[in-house]
């Protein structure tokens, strides 16, 4: 079963104040980088997908080897960026939701959800009873998801599927852990 991982980076971040994708970690690299370098290191194949005026970030990635997803509905929010992510995905069987606001998730999180992932499941990763990410759907769902609409991601199909869900118990505590806030940037 082929799997990659979407990565969901078209947010406006305004919470944050800035744009926290940019923002650099205390080990020098910005959000973006941090997060991209641990979803490379899965060995998963992965698309980035960015808003459509993200022009400059989108050829930056582009020339650094990264495969780019402009988002023409980034604006409506991410389930809207889910599902036009979705509609771009290269013949995958399943597909983690990842978001580029969670730099510490270790790579081998990725590959456990992956491994656990059928065509017609979903995966959560959960660590000391909490829901986290990346969240796997097999491409059974993968119409549900290109429906998607508004902000409110994917939680209608978790809803919807309660009997499809398998809980993962995970030991990184960081499937828990995004950056809202600049002082969640040292927390690392």
């Amino acid at each position: 079963m082929t799997t990659g991982i979407l990565l969901l980076a078209a947010g406006r971040a305004r919470r944050f104040g800035t744009d926290k994708r940019l923002a650099l970690l205390p080990h020098g690299h910005s959000v973006i980088h941090a997060t991209i370098a641990n979803v490379r290191a899965s060995g998963l194949p992965f698309l980035v997908c960015l808003g459509a005026r993200d022009t400059e970030l989108i050829r930056r990635l582009q020339r650094e080897g990264y495969r780019c997803q402009p988002c023409m509905r980034a604006g409506e929010g991410m389930g809207a960026t889910l599902a036009e992510g979705v509609g771009h995905i290269p013949g995958w069987d399943g597909v983690l939701v990842a978001l580029a606001d969670m730099p510490w998730i270790a790579p081998v999180s990725y590959g456990l959800v992956a491994e656990r992932l059928s065509v017609d499941s979903i995966v959560v990763p959960v660590h000391r009873g909490r829901r986290g990410h990346p969240v796997g759907f097999g491409r059974h769902f993968f119409p549900e998801l290109v429906a998607l609409r508004g902000d409110v991601g994917a939680r209608p199909l978790l809803d919807a599927h309660t009997n499809r869900i398998t809980e993962l118990p995970l030991a990184d505590p960081a499937i828990n852990r995004d950056i809202d806030v600049p002082s969640d940037l040292l927390t690392g």
